[in-house]
């Protein structure tokens, strides 16, 4: 073997040996930032699914879960149930700690000084956040995007609420009702145009007019909804027009349209069809009392149309009926045929 090979050999056993020495470095750091990474992951408090609570506001009550961080010692760091006593038991601590009707932070100090004392730890430093709390929630149900409970630290506006719930749905009636079963603080009188208020022994209905509400600048209407309240939107009401027009179907009163006449009615249907009996028209309304359950109400359109009588305001769940002109038995069975067909009519949204 010549001079020469033997150098390129040593040559590329240098290579190789440099190579292999900065793969295992490469590892060991890798390694390394993954386990700190991995500790950090362990033992730092969730705040993703953490409520963000300010510790000077918050009043702890009892069954609050309480995610209570001690930074460097991981065995005492996790989440802590508050009893239905309003005690919260701590490793390490002999006697229950009275932990409801304090703040995040009086409890926070309350456990260092504790822990102190204890000799367990030197200088901790504690921080607690609300991982749940079953009296701090708003129920929102109804015609919205999102409906489910809410966790609400104190009093929020209506507006907020709604937002939470990812807004009104498609269907959303022109009504938002507030129901509240407890008190929450001083009540807060009403006065807005479009709201009522009504109290019923412990129970305190709100009610806003959701079109009032989202157009107008009075932040009076904008009320506070306090947790342990429901808040709902009932879905819309719906009219049917079926019968001799170019589209029978289902109209629902939303906040566009809240209140629907006979010519509004036949407006949203795109028309009379020019085979309708226009003296003939029929509002079929529910009526308890009447032995079929609805009542008949004859409608003039030619007159209504021509101005000579007053246009007729529908009522929720209202049928009105136009016979067709060559169909001299629509008149006979004209109520029955005009139930069936509102039952399975499409419901058509008017915008």
């Amino acid at each position: 073997m010549t001079m020469e090979v033997k150098r390129m050999l040593i040559n590329v056993r240098t290579k190789v040996s440099t190579y292999v020495i900065a793969v295992a470095v490469f590892c060991c750091v890798d390694t390394a930032l993954a386990q700190t990474s991995n500790e950090r992951t362990l033992h730092a408090p969730d705040s993703s699914s953490t409520l963000s609570v300010g510790s000077r506001d918050y009043v702890i009550s009892p069954d609050d879960l309480l995610d209570i961080f001690i930074v460097d010692v991981p065995e005492l760091s996790r989440q802590y149930r508050i009893s239905t006593t309003g005690q919260l038991d701590f490793p390490l601590i002999p006697k229950p700690i009275d932990a409801a009707g304090l703040t995040l932070e009086a409890v926070s100090l309350k456990l260092r000084q504790l822990l102190q004392q204890s000799g367990t730890l030197t200088d901790p430093h504690i921080t607690i956040n609300v991982k749940e709390s079953r009296l701090h929630s708003i129920a929102i149900t109804g015609a919205v995007k999102k409906p489910q409970i809410y966790e609400v630290m104190g009093p929020t506006r209506i507006f907020d609420v709604l937002s939470l719930a990812g807004g009104l749905a498609d269907n959303a009636g022109p009504v938002v009702r507030i129901i509240r079963l407890s008190t929450c603080g001083q009540t807060e009188s009403i006065n807005g145009q479009g709201s009522s208020t009504e109290t019923s022994r412990t129970q305190q209905v709100t009610t806003l007019n959701l079109r009032t509400l989202l157009s107008s600048t009075d932040a009076k209407l904008n009320v506070d909804v306090c947790p342990g309240d429901w808040v709902t939107v009932p879905p819309a009401d719906v009219i049917y027009v079926v019968g001799a027009v170019h589209k029978s179907g289902g109209f629902e009163l939303t906040t566009e349209h809240d209140k629907l006449s006979v010519m509004q009615a036949i407006a949203l249907a795109e028309d009379l069809k020019p085979t309708a009996r226009r003296n003939d028209a029929l509002i079929l309304r529910r009526n308890s009392s009447a032995t079929n359950g609805r009542t008949e109400i004859a409608v003039n359109l030619r007159n209504i149309f021509a101005g000579k009588s007053p246009d007729v305001p529908l009522q929720p769940d209202d049928i009105l009926f136009v016979p067709e002109s060559a169909g001299k038995k629509a008149l006979t069975r004209g109520a029955e045929a005009a139930i069936q067909v509102a039952t399975g009519v499409a419901i058509y949204r008017p915008y």
